[in-house]
């Protein structure tokens, strides 16, 4: 009987824009305090793009920085998944405009919206193609540019958000490499996190830019509850599923949205903080970049070495969540 194929991350890098917003820029912005931000979220600064950048053009360097730590040329990826809910355009799809300034020429291109769990998403897709056989090489970029859907006066959300980009490639792998991975959505809850206009049910109007509808409205205290509670139950899943004991874990890579959301899963889950990895302070919320930046600085801190058991969990609008075991 054939063994059954793994795939795991084989090449990983990552992006964020030069300028940085600190929380003393915020003060000068709206009513609010370094004090208040960092006690409320934990952030101390984000990375924002310049007026015209797309996200695609955030995803450049990180896609080449991945293929470059795979030993991969841009020629031999098979597919290529794009995670964002911040497209360039609402058609072409972001993935063909990535495919274009990469050179990825042979690459079948789609874009995965799950906003903030979206490089989860993406990520166990690609297992799926690897693993089947129908793609060899896949490289999954998790991007957003929240900032340009940012309500600038909205001291609730603009705290929060950060530009950023990270990517990896997938490969089939002799061991370890993603060993379980759990996902889950609940539409009921869609009207908590949103953005409304722009799309087929409200497209632009002077009235929707006047209603500012076209900025992310979210409701916070809701939000968390529903967070907590659903990265926690899927990584205690994932684990079930991996085989694997909390205590063999090396890493948790949670969603960067919230110091406390992050506190309140490693507290549910009894993860001692010094196997939680936190990079929020440096980049605020970056959606569906959030845990691939964290898993790359993870890497390069020696927070994760070779053989080790990482888990990821991710939450985002939908609602959505997932979590992934996987073996360094």
């Amino acid at each position: 009987m054939p063994m059954t194929k793994r795939a795991g991350i084989t090449g990983i890098g990552f992006h964020v824009p030069e300028k940085v917003l600190t929380n003393h820029d915020l003060e000068k912005m709206i009513d609010t305090s370094d004090e208040w931000i960092r006690t409320r979220t934990g952030i101390a600064e984000r990375h924002i793009a310049e007026k015209g950048t797309g996200t695609s053009d955030l995803s450049v360097k990180a896609a080449q920085a991945a293929l470059q730590n795979a030993g991969i040329r841009p020629e031999a990826v098979d597919l290529l998944i794009m995670a964002t809910t911040t497209p360039d355009m609402l058609l072409p799809s972001t993935a063909c405009f990535l495919q274009e300034k990469i050179g990825a020429t042979n690459a079948v291109c789609f874009d995965l919206a799950a906003a903030c769990a979206g490089f989860v998403y993406a990520l166990v897709t690609a297992e799926q193609f690897v693993k089947n056989g129908t793609y060899k090489t896949v490289l999954v970029v998790g991007a957003d540019l929240i900032s340009s859907f940012i309500d600038w006066t909205d001291r609730a959300t603009c705290v929060l958000f950060g530009d950023g980009a990270g990517a990896v490639v997938v490969q089939e792998v002799e061991r370890g490499g993603i060993l379980a991975s759990v996902l889950g959505s609940d539409g009921r809850y869609a009207e908590l996190l949103k953005i409304c206009a722009g799309g087929s049910r409200f497209p632009a109007s002077a009235e929707t830019v006047k209603s500012k509808s076209h900025t992310l409205q979210m409701s916070g205290s809701e939000v968390f509850k529903l967070a907590v509670r659903g990265m926690s139950d899927a990584v205690t899943e994932a684990l079930a599923k991996a085989g694997v004991g909390p205590e063999e874990v090396a890493c948790l890579i949670p969603h960067q949205a919230n110091q406390r959301i992050i506190d309140a899963v490693a507290g549910r889950l009894k993860f001692p903080k010094e196997k939680v990895f936190v990079n929020l302070q440096k980049y605020g919320n970056t959606s569906a970049a959030s845990c691939v930046i964290a898993l790359y600085e993870a890497v390069q801190e020696g927070r994760i070495k070779k053989k080790d058991k990482v888990v990821m969990a991710t939450f985002g609008s939908g609602l959505v969540w997932g979590a992934v075991v996987m073996e360094w």
